[in-house]
């Protein structure tokens, strides 16, 4: 039992120890509020201002420009290539530089307005798709143009047991949100599975 404790606080304190010094709470704070925020130039401020003060990793950097280059590809004063030059001024290299440009032209869109009420933690303010999805297949109210299913007769009866794989793969958001429909909705059973599940680096 003492090995056990002594190897939690082991990994406890190195969890911390790296939280804070890459400043991850500040960059997943950032995170959140790119995507579920409205205000474009206080989001483009702290992100400059994050970048200049060479307190993230690289890698952070990047995630952060990608965030703001998809969700303010069409606002009229977007400065994606400022944010990208100001990454060679920090050393950052021409591979991680293209990846901002790479994304918006595989996932680039007019991103629809995220609307957060009444958000208790600010590091989870986000909901993937998904959970939007589930949320209207529980209440019978998933469009059936655009999500047909097998069978001849109407859907009339709330599903109890769904089951949710992804080709290609799943990431720990969705499965928080699996999570928190299972929590929320007393007699339905919701599992997710896929083909690997994605952090930022994969």
């Amino acid at each position: 039992m003492s090995g056990t404790v002594s190897k939690h606080v082991t990994v406890v304190g190195e969890l911390s120890r790296l939280t804070n010094k890459h400043h991850l709470l500040e960059v997943s704070e950032l995170e959140q509020d790119i995507v579920c925020q409205g205000d474009h130039s206080a989001i483009l401020q702290r992100i400059k201002t994050l970048i200049a003060s060479e307190k993230i990793q690289h890698i952070d950097m990047l995630r952060l420009v990608m965030l703001y280059a998809l969700r303010y590809e069409s606002h009229s004063n977007n400065d994606v290539s400022g944010l990208v030059d100001a990454f060679a001024e920090e050393g950052v290299s021409d591979r991680l530089r293209m990846m901002v440009h790479a994304v918006l032209d595989y996932g680039g869109r007019s991103p629809e307005e995220v609307i957060c009420l009444g958000v208790e933690n600010v590091y989870t303010q986000h909901k993937p798709l998904l959970y939007s999805l589930l949320d209207q297949l529980i209440k019978g109210k998933l469009k059936e143009g655009a999500y047909p299913y097998l069978g001849v007769s109407q859907l009339k009866d709330r599903p109890q047991d769904i089951i949710v794989f992804v080709i290609g793969g799943t990431t720990f958001e969705e499965a928080l949100a699996i999570h928190t429909l299972n929590r929320s909705s007393p007699g339905i059973r919701i599992i997710i599975g896929g083909t690997t599940v994605h952090n930022f680096k994969r």
